[in-house]
């Protein structure tokens, strides 16, 4: 069927409101919006789906969400696992509560259980649910970071990850072949609730996951040392960490935390940033102002689905933000010397981060003899190390986290989980308190004493139909005509992520490494690494570099080199 095809159907369709016949009809002089929005269904993919809030088969709707919830409830029957059911959850954004319901109708209609949160939630909290309650997947309705315009589907399984790769290759042929209209089953929602099929739940699974998180502290005597000196901003960005954040901060004994008013209030439409997005020192002003004001040298921000968490730091008169790398080091390195100053530090250890994150923990981990596990992009990888790692007699788990503010500690939950990271974020402010140091000042002792890293992001928008084609041109050109050299710096080592292949360019010589395969190549330079690989869920091209240096001069300047190199060779390919 041709993109107007489908267009058209849409338009003719008894199912389809009133409402979005209206919008559909306002793009009818449109054939790129309507061929943007109906050439093709939204990806399923391991990330589940992601796109902005519009009409069609490409974009986030009941409909899309709908026919997805229908596949996941045909891999459910297949695995005859229907009584175990399914929990349900969604954050602040707009139309995520109708998605939520939405799906739980799917569900019901096909005989599976499901459990819904009363309202908002975290999104580890989903993850920890599934556990809680025993269930076969999660479904969790969240765009995370994104604009306002973004709506999301994260798709899990029963280990609290979202689904391994086989699995949402099952969900997303199912989807092909689910017709978007007649190929859906649905009942009202109150009808599955009064038969008991969909059950509301709330408080106490929320009590079970905060004895599970706050069981991840380390120093609690140093922290109520401080509990009186130390003040702590935060900011849930509008989102769903506005509840129980502030419990677990309250639970740790920190006696002086402050919301910021004008951003504690869940709100789809982000009124006070366009990105709410913790990485952007954007989102802090307010913040900012009111930490100036009460005399505060930390603010922590949560995103919208509450798993990721950012800090910014008193730096002489001013407030710098921290990066998810200077923060997971800093993180790192506090638990590993917690642990052994309590007495607590297990025989055997383990850490994970993924490919992407900064180097400076692998060094952390190899000087305090812990084992680092390097996977792809991607918590649900950090999940799987943590699974195959649970039989008895196997190392214990320290910590876990990718350099987008993603972190956890514990394994009550398989996704990143921004209430641990700011419950941990705290106890570090006051050991450091206590010593007369900010976070800032425990980065400076940190490269003192491992090296100078710096890591840098660069994120490339290609949106529209020619900008997923040029996606796939760069990526083409990168595995087929890989750079000799980057920033003078000759290229010693090419990884193919997406076959996955190491190619030695001084030899010659191509190995094929095991542990799947992702849409990535990744560039050695000496000791220094450059990756370049699309958002798995936005329409962008990241680069990432990771270096580091005797001095803190030197690692800045190999940054701005290896940006300019690598920025040249994309922007070179037409």
């Amino acid at each position: 069927m041709s993109y107007i095809e489908n267009y058209n159907r849409w338009l003719a369709s008894d199912k389809v409101d009133e409402q979005t016949k209206a919008e559909l009809i306002a793009i009818k002089d449109n054939d790129d919006e309507i061929k943007l929005r109906f050439y093709q269904s939204l990806q399923f993919g391991t990330a589940g789906l992601r796109g902005t809030m519009n009409a069609g088969t490409n974009a986030m709707n009941m409909f899309t969400v709908c026919q997805a919830t229908q596949a996941i409830a045909t891999l459910i029957k297949d695995q005859r696992a229907e009584d175990r059911g399914v929990a349900i959850a969604c954050d602040s954004r707009n139309n995520s509560e109708l998605f939520s319901k939405s799906a739980a109708q799917v569900l019901a209609a096909n005989g599976i259980k499901v459990y819904i949160f009363e309202d908002l939630r975290p999104t580890p909290v989903l993850s920890f649910a599934i556990r809680h309650l025993n269930c076969i997947a999660g479904i969790n309705i969240t765009a995370s970071h994104n604009p306002k315009e973004y709506n999301g589907y994260k798709a899990y399984w029963e280990d609290g990850a979202q689904l391994p790769p086989e699995h949402a290759q099952t969900v997303s042929d199912i989807i092909a072949k689910t017709d978007i209209f007649d190929g859906v089953l649905s009942i009202p929602f109150d009808d599955g609730v009064k038969s008991g099929i969909i059950e509301i739940i709330g408080e106490d699974v929320d009590k079970a996951y905060l004895e599970n998180v706050y069981a991840q502290a380390i120093d609690l005597d140093t922290v109520r040392q401080m509990a009186d000196d130390i003040k702590i901003v935060y900011t849930p960005l509008h989102g769903s960490g506005y509840k129980l954040v502030p419990r677990v901060i309250e639970r740790l004994g920190i006696k002086n935390l402050y919301m910021v008013p004008e951003q504690s209030t869940p709100d789809g439409d982000f009124p006070t940033t366009p990105f709410p997005n913790p990485e952007y020192k954007d989102v802090f002003t307010p913040g900012i102002a009111l930490a100036k004001q009460i005399g505060s040298d930390l603010i922590i921000a949560t995103d919208p689905d509450a798993d990721r968490v950012g800090i910014a730091v008193k730096c002489g008169d001013d407030f710098v933000t921290m990066t998810g790398n200077q923060v997971g080091a800093i993180l790192l390195d506090y638990i590993i010397n917690a642990l052994k100053r309590t007495g607590k530090m297990p025989n055997g250890a383990y850490t994970v981060k993924s490919f992407v994150t900064t180097e400076l923990v692998s060094k952390i981990a190899k000087v305090n003899n812990v084992k680092m596990y390097n996977v792809f992009t991607g918590f649900k990888y950090i999940g799987e190390v943590i699974k195959n790692n649970e039989k008895p007699g196997s190392a214990e788990f320290l910590f876990g986290f990718e350099e987008s503010y993603g972190y956890l500690r514990g394994t009550y939950a398989r996704d990143k989980d921004a209430v641990v990271g700011t419950m941990l974020i705290c106890e570090v402010a006051a050991y450091y308190k206590k010593q007369g140091m900010t976070l800032y000042d425990a980065m400076q002792a940190i490269y003192q004493k491992y090296g100078y890293y710096r890591d840098g992001v660069d994120n490339l928008a290609m949106k529209g139909l020619d900008g997923i084609d040029k996606m796939k041109r760069i990526m083409t050109t990168l595995r087929n005509d890989p750079p000799k050299m980057l920033a003078d710096v000759a290229v010693d080592t090419v990884i193919d992520y997406n076959v996955p292949c190491r190619y030695d360019m001084k030899t010659g010589e191509r190995a094929v490494i095991e542990g799947g395969t992702t849409n990535t190549v990744y560039f050695k330079c000496g000791d220094d690494v450059i990756v370049i690989r699309p958002s798995g869920t936005e329409p962008k091209i990241k680069l990432y570099y990771l270096v580091n240096s005797d001095t803190a001069q030197g690692a800045d300047d190999k940054i701005e080199k290896f940006k300019a190199a690598a920025l040249g060779i994309i922007n070179s390919i037409e």
